[in-house]
């Protein structure tokens, strides 16, 4: 039951993380398609796992590589360079500590999302 529960709470955790992303790169590059946001996220998630699983422990530098990791992901999988995707992260980080925390008033989910560092 906990690995049923761990993938429960993983997949929807990506798709709120995806609609962040989804919201910033609506904003930003006009791009309308949940699916990419998805996938972006994914990626995103796992780059930064990586990055900070490798160089993690390098105070301020590990997360800040991991940070710049997931940007590249983000400028990678949509046009407009570095600050349009800077942006994009900046609106979906905010947009899904919105979703979180009205979800979190239900009691319906925590302050954490796949795909969103830091959210």
């Amino acid at each position: 039951m906990a690995l049923i529960d761990s993938v429960l709470v993983f997949v929807v955790s990506l798709f709120i993380g995806a609609l962040g992303i989804y919201v910033g790169a609506r904003v930003f590059t006009h791009t309308d398609d949940y699916t990419y946001a998805i996938v972006t996220a994914l990626i995103g998630a796992i780059v930064w796992a990586a990055i900070a699983f490798l160089l993690g422990w390098i105070p301020f530098l590990g997360p800040l590589l991991a940070l710049v990791a997931y940007l590249a992901v983000i400028n990678w999988r949509y046009p407009g360079g570095w600050g349009r995707a800077i942006g994009i992260a900046l609106v979906a980080w905010v947009s899904v500590l919105v979703i979180l925390y009205v979800l979190a008033l239900f009691g319906l989910a925590t302050f954490d999302a796949v795909g969103v560092p830091g959210a």
